[in-house]
């Protein structure tokens, strides 16, 4: 039994939709950047998927998956800087908290 483009699909707007979920649910400001992850996630699988299948030749997809996990090594390098910031000045990473406390 082969792992076809359809499989992976599924397996990609699964990831996708969890993170969607997770990002729009959660307050908290940890789970909200591991949500915004499973969606780079998702969509690296996609890039992959799609350049094994149409274009096996190439590796255009391979590439921007890469591009992709190097930005979003920074991307969360970056907020995780932020999140702890936050939390030092206001003793809370709860996006409600954080929204309420205007300067």
């Amino acid at each position: 039994m082969t792992v076809g483009l359809t499989h992976i699909i599924v397996l990609s707007t699964a990831l996708f939709f969890i993170g969607m979920f997770g990002l729009f649910t959660r307050r908290n400001m940890i789970t909200m950047l591991m949500s915004i992850e499973l969606l780079l996630n998702s969509v690296n699988i996609n890039f992959v998927a799609f350049n094994k299948y149409l274009y096996p030749a190439k590796m255009d997809g391979v590439f921007f998956s890469v591009f992709i996990i190097t930005v979003a090594a920074a991307e969360a390098a970056v907020a995780i800087a932020i999140i702890i910031n936050l939390y030092r000045t206001h003793k809370s990473i709860d996006v409600d908290d954080v929204a309420d406390l205007k300067q």
